[in-house]
C-alpha cells in the first residue's frame, strides 16, 4: 500500500517547507549558575546534590556534596547558609532549607558508614598541613584525593581547631566532629596531634615536604585595657570555651559579665548559662549593629541571657564592674554619656575577637604580614615559594565555610604547582536571577522548620539545640528546589512549541531544537520555568 505523500516527503528536497529559514532569532539551551552555588563560600554544587536528594538517592547526593566539602554534617550545623539568603525560592514562599538537607545527608553518611572514594594514583609528592581546623582538614582531604601524601601537624590534643575549641557542644556535638575527621584520616591522611610547628622551614626540611599549607586558627583572644583591681577576675572568651573541652570546667562564679557582641560572646554567655551562672552581655552598640547573627542573639535571649546594649565597661573590681551608658550621635555612632551603673560580677569574659599566632613564620624570607594576617596571592601562595596559607591566617571572613573553601582552593593550586602547572578554574556561567524564572509554574510548598530543643533543657544541658530533618521532610525540602537556570526536563518547551521543533533526547539527556522547522517565535523561552532557554540573533 502506498504511503501518503506528506509522510514520504524528503525534508531535504526542494518540495519541503523548511519554515526555520524564516527565522531572525533562535532559541538555545544553556546552563546558568544557580544563585545558591554562586554564593557558597565552599564552592558547593548545591543544585547538583539537591537533584540527587530529591530523587531519594541520598548516597549519590552525599558523594556529589563531598566533591567540594568533606564536612557536611558539621557544615549542616554551623554554616550560616548565605546560599539560602540568595535562593530564588524566597520570592515564591521561603528559601529552600539547603542547610537542613546538607545536615541530613551528613548525618545519614555517618549513620550508614559511607566512606570517601579511594585516592588517585600516588603522585610521589608530600605536603605538610599545619593545623587540623576546617581549612587544614579540607586541604588535606582534597590533596589526598589528588594522590599526594599528606601529614597534618596539630599543636593541640584533638583535631577540629576552632570547630572544637570555639563552637560549643550544644551547636556541634563532638561525636559528629570526630566522625567526619576520622573519615578524612581513613582516606590515608596522617594526623599528628600534640605536634606544634615552631618553624615552618625547619619542619618542611626535616619531613622532606614538597609544599606546605598553613591553616593555624585564631586561638589568641584579643585584650582590651580595662582598669581593674588586683582581685578582679578578667579572662578571654577563647580560654573559657577551650577549657570546657576538658574535665575541669572554668571557675567563673555565678555572676558572669561577657564583654562583646559577636558570635563568640553569645556562645560564652549561653555556655555559662548551662553551667548554672547568670550571664550578662555588655556591648557598646545596638542589637542591629552587633556582629553576632540575630538568630543567635534571639536564642540567647530566649534562654535567659541578659544584654546591656549601648554600654561599655569602665572599671572592674572584685565582685563588681562599672559600666558607662552610651548614646547614639546624629551619625549613629555610640558616644559616652557620663552616666554610670554598677553591676555585680564574679568574673569578666572578654569576647573582643581573636588573633593568629604567627610565630612559626618568623625569619621566613618573602612573607608579608599585615594586621596580624599573612598576605597571599590569587593562588593562595605566600611570598615564599611552596608555602601556601588559608583560613584564619589570611584576610577574610572567619567562618567554617570560608575556611573549607580556602582549603579546597589551596589544594587545587598546590596540586598544579607540584606538577609545574597553573590551576585555572573553569569559567562561570551567568547567574540565574529571579527575572529569568517563571515562578507561576511552581506550586507553593511551605518551608520545613527544623525542631528545636525546649527552653528548660536548653538552659540546663549541653544537648544539641537544633534537631535535624527526618527522611520525609528532607525529601520534601529538597524537592522545593526550583532548578534555577538548568533544565530539569519539565516538557514545557516540548508542549508549547507550535512547530514541533523540540526533540526529546530521553531521560537525563534533555532536549534539542530542530532548527529546520523552528520559526524563532520564542514561546519555549517565554514558558521555560527555570530560565534554561535563551533567544539569540540568528547568524547570517
Amino acid at each position: 500500500m502506498e504511503k501518503p505523500f506528506a509522510i514520504t516527503l524528503n525534508p531535504g528536497s526542494s518540495l519541503a517547507n523548511l519554515t526555520g529559514s524564516w527565522r531572525t532569532n533562535k532559541p538555545v539551551y544553556l546552563d546558568r549558575l544557580p544563585p545558591c552555588n554562586a554564593t557558597c563560600p565552599a564552592g558547593e554544587n548545591i543544585q547538583g546534590w539537591l537533584f540527587h536528594a530529591e530523587s531519594g538517592n541520598y548516597e549519590q547526593a552525599w558523594r556529589s556534596l563531598v566533591d567540594n566539602n568533606p564536612l557536611p554534617a558539621i557544615m549542616g550545623r554551623v554554616c550560616y547558609h548565605p546560599c539560602e539568603g540568595a535562593c530564588n525560592r524566597q520570592h515564591v514562599d521561603a528559601a529552600v532549607g539547603i542547610n537542613s538537607v546538607e545536615r541530613f545527608l551528613g548525618d545519614e553518611a555517618i549513620k550508614r558508614g559511607w566512606k570517601f572514594d579511594k585516592p588517585a594514583t600516588p603522585s610521589g609528592k608530600k605536603v605538610l598541613v599545619v593545623g587540623a581546623g576546617p581549612s587544614g582538614l579540607s586541604a588535606a582531604y582534597h590533596l589526598a584525593r589528588l594522590g599526594h601524601a599528606v601529614e597534618i601537624h596539630e599543636a593541640g590534643p584533638f583535631a577540629g581547631g576552632m570547630m572544637r575549641f570555639g563552637i560549643p557542644k550544644y551547636r556541634l556535638p563532638r561525636e559528629v566532629l570526630d566522625a567526619e575527621v576520622q573519615r578524612i584520616v581513613d582516606l590515608g591522611v596522617t594526623l599528628r596531634l600534640d605536634t606544634k610547628v615552631a618553624n615552618i622551614q625547619e619542619s618542611m626540611l626535616a619531613g622532606k615536604f614538597d609544599a606546605a599549607f598553613l591553616a593555624v586558627g585564631a586561638h589568641i583572644g584579643k585584650r582590651a585595657y580595662i582598669p581593674a583591681g588586683t582581685a578582679a577576675k578578667v579572662v578571654d572568651a577563647i580560654s573559657v570555651l577551650r577549657s570546657m573541652e576538658g574535665e575541669d570546667k572554668p571557675m567563673l562564679g555565678r555572676r558572669v559579665v561577657v564583654y562583646g557582641g559577636g558570635n563568640t560572646a553569645i556562645d560564652v554567655a549561653r555556655s555559662v548559662k548551662r553551667m548554672g551562672a547568670e550571664p550578662i552581655i555588655v556591648y557598646r552598640r545596638t542589637r542591629d549593629k552587633a556582629p553576632a547573627h540575630d538568630f543567635e542573639i534571639e536564642e540567647a535571649l530566649q534562654e535567659g541571657v541578659m544584654v546591656k546594649w549601648l554600654s561599655t565597661i569602665k572599671q572592674a573590681e572584685e565582685g563588681e564592674i562599672t559600666i558607662e551608658k552610651m548614646a547614639l550621635d546624629d551619625k549613629g555612632f555610640p558616644q559616652p554619656t557620663g552616666e554610670f551603673e554598677t553591676l555585680a560580677a564574679d568574673s569578666v569574659v572578654l569576647a573582643l575577637g581573636q588573633d593568629v599566632d604567627l610565630g612559626l613564620l618568623e625569619g621566613v624570607p618573602g612573607l608579608e604580614m599585615k594586621d596580624g594576617t599573612v598576605q597571599v596571592g590569587p593562588n593562595m601562595m605566600t611570598g615564599h615559594t611552596g608555602i601556601f596559607a588559608g583560613g584564619d591566617m589570611v584576610p577574610s571572613e572567619r567562618t567554617v565555610t570560608v575556611a573549607v573553601g580556602h582549603g579546597k582552593k589551596a589544594a587545587r593550586h598546590i596540586d598544579a604547582w607540584l606538577k609545574g602547572e597553573t590551576y585555572a578554574p573553569p569559567p562561570k556561567h551567568e547567574v540565574a536571577g529571579i527575572d529569568r524564572l517563571n515562578t507561576w509554574y511552581y506550586s507553593e510548598a511551605p518551608h520545613v522548620v527544623r525542631p528545636i530543643l525546649d527552653i528548660i533543657r536548653r538552659q540546663s544541658t549541653f544537648e544539641e539545640v537544633q534537631g535535624g530533618l527526618d527522611e520525609t521532610n528532607a525529601l520534601f525540602e529538597a524537592r522545593r528546589c526550583l532548578s534555577c537556570g538548568n533544565c530539569f526536563e519539565c516538557d514545557n518547551c516540548y508542549g508549547v512549541c507550535p512547530d514541533n521543533a523540540v526533540i526529546k533526547l530521553g531521560p537525563g539527556k534533555r532536549f534539542e531544537f530542530n532548527y529546520d522547522y523552528c520559526k524563532g517565535c520564542g514561546m519555549c523561552a517565554a514558558e521555560c520555568p527555570c530560565g534554561a532557554i535563551k533567544m539569540v540573533p540568528e547568524e547570517n
